[in-house]
């Protein structure tokens, strides 16, 4: 399949949060994808475009889509990966402490997906790399992001 045209999949990263979902506490609403190969023995996860760490992919949930839609454009654009959402491992709040007092909290809804295709082309190639990990590698990689751990742990993926 290819990564453009015939896929029906944008090649640019939808950018910026004029559309961005937010919860009456104020909360920016994220959805993300723990994504699992078919036999659930491994993890993809991507490289943080900020940190320089491995992360799941996850981004804002917009006013046009709905949740499960958000994730899996997200998949897209940071993996270029298709999947399948399996589960819905639901709502993870965000427990890092604020880097200063007007940074904004976030409140993360997670699907568990089954990778269906790995694209060699997708929107954010340039930006970042993308890896299989064990739970043990994947668990080690998110030890500083403990909502993440959170919805690795939640995923049926096998230890």
């Amino acid at each position: 399949m290819a990564a453009s045209g015939s896929n029906n999949r944008s090649m640019e990263s939808r950018t910026g949060r004029t559309k961005q979902r937010y919860n009456t506490k104020g909360e920016r609403l994220v959805a993300g994808i723990v994504p699992l190969n078919a036999d659930k023995t491994v993890v993809m996860l991507i490289q943080s475009t900020r940190r320089k760490g491995w992360v799941l992919p996850k981004g804002g949930w917009e006013t046009d889509e709905e949740c499960p839609e958000a994730a899996a454009r997200e998949a897209w654009e940071e993996a270029g990966i298709q999947i399948q959402i399996d589960y819905d491992l639901g709502e993870i709040k965000d427990s890092r402490p604020p880097k200063h007092s007007g940074k904004e909290r976030s409140l993360y809804r997670f699907y568990e997906a089954t990778v269906l295709s790995q694209e060699e082309e997708w929107p954010e190639m340039d930006k970042r790399e993308r890896n299989w990990f064990t739970f043990a590698e994947a668990w080690e990689h998110l030890k500083t992001r403990p909502e993440l751990q959170t919805a690795l742990e939640r995923s049926t993926m096998k230890r």
